[in-house]
C-alpha cells in the first residue's frame, strides 16, 4: 500500500469523522435552565440606540473629550462621555503590507458605522435612583492613561451618591477597571455592576471553517462559542457562573470582559436589530452590591483588548482568568497544537524568520516521527521489493482468484511482509497534521510573516502563478488558476515521493494515483503558503528517508 495513498486516505477518513462529528454534535449552546435569579434581577444592559447617521470614526474622536491611551503595544483614547473605551490602535501590527499602510484599528466609538467598545456601569431594580448613563459626561483628574498611571474618573448623581472609576493598563493589553460607589445619603442604596462589549455589523471573517471567530467565553470551565449567525436568530443566551470571562474574537484579536473572580456573575450573548444595523453584544453582571449611609463599596474587573499573543494570555491566565489560552481556537488536539506553537515561537525568535522556523519544526516533527515513518516507510519498501513476484502471482492464477489469494498470503507469510503494516503509522500521525495545520492556521505569528523571494507572507497563498508566468503577464487571474512555485515544488515532491512507493495492482486505482500530485497541486494553491512550505520539506524528508532505507535493503538483499 503507497504512502501517499494510505495519507491521502487516512486524512480523508479523518475529515469525514470530524466534520460529521460537527454536523451531528455542533458546539454546545448552554441552555438557560440553570438561571436561578429571581426574574428582577435577572436583566442584561441593553445598548441604547443610536438616531443618527454614522459618522466617521475620526470625526467622532476629534469631536469628543477624551483621555489619550498610550503604551509600549497599544494607543487611542478613552472617551469621557459614557467614560467608554472606545478607540484601540495596535501600534506592532499594520493592516497591510503597503508602505503606507495604517495601524490596526481595534475599537471604534459608538456612533461609527464599524463601531466596537466596552461600557462598564451600575444597573439598579430602583428606577428612583439617578445612574450614570451613555451620555453622562465624566471628568477625569488627568488626560493620559499610561502603564501604571492610572486615570480615576468621577461622576455626581446630584443626589448623594458620587460614582468613581479607577482604570489603569498594564504593560500590553490589559485594562483593570474598579468601580465604586460613594453613597452620602441617608439611605442604604442596592447597585449591580455590568460591562458590555458592543459590536456593529458583521465583521469579515477569515472564511475557514477550521477557525472559530465570534462570541467567546469561559463559563463554568466550559468554553462556550457561538456564531453570529446563531447569535442572530437566537438573541440571547444567558448562563450563571463563579468564574471565567467572556468576549469576542478575530483570528488574531481578543476583546474580553474579565469578571471580578471572587463573585458570582451572570454572562449574556445577545444580539439586536436596531435601525437596519444589528449589533453583538456580550455583558456579564455581577453580584448585588449594597452600599449603607456615608460608606462606600467597589468592584473590580479586567478588561484584555488586543493580540492573541500565546504568552501573554497564559501570563494572565496564571493570574487567575481561566482557560485564557483557550481564546486561541487550538482545536481537539489542544494537547498537541499548544506545544507546536510554543515550538514554532521559539524557532521564529531564534532564527528571525517564520519560514526558517517552520522548517525546523519539520525537522523536529520528522525525528519524534521517525520510529513510526521508519516502520511504515519498511513496510512499503519490503512490497516494492516483493512487487515483481506479486505481478508473476496475479498473471499465473489471473483467472482463479482464490488461488491467487492464498499464493498472495502465502508470499507474504514466506518473507514476513503485512501489507497493512504501513497504515497504522500514517494514521498514527495523522493528529499531528492536523495539530500543525491549526498552529500554521491561527497562530498570530504567522501574520505578515515573509519568507524569502516573493513570498512576503506566509499566511497568504503564494501570489505568483505559472499561468500569467509568475507576475512577468500582467494579467487578473481566477483564484483556481493561480498556482504559484510552492504549490509545483510540493506537487513535484509528491511525484516523486510515488516513484519510490509500490504501484497499485489494480490499472485504473494506478491512474487515479497518478494524478493526486496534479489535484494536490491546485488544492495546496489555496493554502497558505506557510502550510505548503511544511507539506514540501515534509516530503523531501520522507523522500530521503525512504530512499535510504530502501538502498539498505537493497544490500541486505545482495549480501543474501
Amino acid at each position: 500500500m503507497g504512502d501517499q495513498k494510505n495519507l491521502l486516505l487516512a486524512i480523508l477518513a479523518s475529515l469525514v469523522v470530524l466534520l460529521g462529528f460537527q454536523l451531528l454534535f455542533p458546539t454546545e449552546e448552554i441552555p438557560n435552565n440553570n438561571i436561578t435569579q429571581e426574574k428582577d434581577e435577572s436583566f442584561a444592559p441593553e445598548p441604547e440606540a443610536i438616531a443618527e447617521m454614522p459618522k466617521a470614526r475620526n470625526e467622532i474622536i476629534s469631536e469628543s473629550e477624551r483621555i489619550k491611551i498610550n503604551n509600549k503595544y497599544i494607543e487611542g483614547s478613552i472617551t469621557l462621555t459614557g467614560a467608554r473605551i472606545d478607540d484601540i490602535i495596535l501600534k506592532n501590527y499594520l493592516t497591510d503590507l503597503s508602505s503606507n499602510s495604517d495601524k490596526v484599528k481595534y475599537l471604534s466609538p459608538k456612533g461609527s458605522s464599524d463601531s466596537y467598545f466596552a461600557e462598564y456601569g451600575w444597573v439598579s431594580t430602583n428606577n428612583n435612583i439617578k445612574l450614570p448613563d451613555a451620555n453622562s459626561i465624566w471628568t477625569s483628574n488627568k488626560n493620559t492613561i499610561s502603564t501604571n498611571s492610572p486615570v480615576v474618573l468621577s461622576w455626581d448623581n446630584g443626589n448623594g451618591l458620587i460614582f468613581k472609576r479607577t482604570i489603569n493598563i498594564d504593560e500590553q493589553y490589559m485594562f483593570s477597571i474598579e468601580q465604586t460607589i460613594i453613597n452620602n445619603t441617608s439611605e442604604e442604596i442596592s447597585l449591580y455592576p455590568y460591562g458590555l462589549l458592543n459590536r456593529s455589523g458583521f465583521p469579515k471573517l477569515s472564511g475557514l471553517f477550521i477557525l472559530h471567530e465570534g462570541p467567546i467565553g469561559v463559563l463554568n470551565d466550559r468554553v462556550k462559542e457561538l456564531d453570529y449567525d446563531d447569535l442572530e436568530e437566537e438573541k440571547k443566551i444567558s448562563e450563571k457562573s463563579n468564574t471565567g470571562w467572556l468576549g469576542i474574537t478575530d483570528k488574531y484579536w481578543l476583546a474580553a470582559l474579565i469578571p471580578d473572580q471572587n463573585f458570582q456573575f451572570e454572562g449574556f450573548f445577545q444580539s439586536f436589530n436596531q435601525s437596519e444595523n444589528i449589533k453583538f453584544q456580550t455583558s456579564y453582571l455581577g453580584p448585588k452590591i449594597s452600599v449603607t449611609p456615608n460608606s462606600e463599596r467597589n468592584y473590580s474587573s479586567r478588561f484584555y483588548t488586543g493580540a492573541k499573543e500565546l504568552p501573554i494570555l497564559d501570563k494572565h491566565e496564571k493570574n487567575g482568568i481561566p482557560m485564557f489560552d483557550k481564546a486561541i481556537d487550538f482545536g481537539w488536539f489542544y494537547v498537541i497544537t499548544k506545544p507546536l506553537a510554543y515550538l514554532l515561537n521559539f524557532f521564529s525568535s531564534y532564527l528571525g524568520n517564520v519560514g526558517l522556523a517552520i522548517i525546523a519544526l519539520t525537522i523536529c516533527i520528522r525525528i519524534i516521527l521517525f520510529p513510526l515513518a521508519n516502520k511504515s516507510f519498511k513496510s512499503m519498501s519490503k512490497m516494492k521489493v516483493l512487487q515483481p513476484k506479486m505481478m508473476e502471482i496475479r498473471e499465473r492464477y489471473g483467472n482463479d482468484k482464490v488461488q491467487m489469494q492464498k499464493e498472495v498470503m502465502a508470499l507474504y507469510k514466506k518473507e514476513k511482509a503485512n501489507p497493512l503494516a504501513g497504515c497504522l503509522p500514517i494514521l498514527l500521525q495523522i493528529p499531528v497534521f492536523f495539530a500543525l495545520y491549526k498552529v500554521l492556521t491561527v497562530t498570530l505569528e504567522m501574520r505578515q510573516a515573509p519568507f524569502y523571494g516573493w513570498i512576503k507572507d506566509l499566511s497568504v497563498p503564494d501570489p505568483y502563478s505559472i499561468f500569467n508566468l509568475f507576475g512577468l503577464i500582467p494579467i487578473d487571474l481566477p483564484s483556481f488558476l493561480i498556482i504559484g512555485i510552492w504549490p509545483l515544488l510540493m506537487g513535484g515532491t509528491m511525484f516523486l515521493q510515488q516513484k519510490l512507493n509500490p504501484a497499485p495492482p489494480d490499472p485504473v486505482q494506478a491512474k487515479v494515483m497518478a494524478m493526486l500530485p496534479l489535484i494536490f497541486i491546485f488544492l495546496f494553491a489555496q493554502f497558505a503558503a506557510g502550510l505548503v512550505l511544511y507539506w514540501t520539506c515534509n516530503n523531501v524528508l520522507s523522500i530521503a528517508q525512504q530512499w535510504i532505507i530502501m538502498r539498505k535493503l537493497d544490500n541486505e538483499k545482495q549480501e543474501k
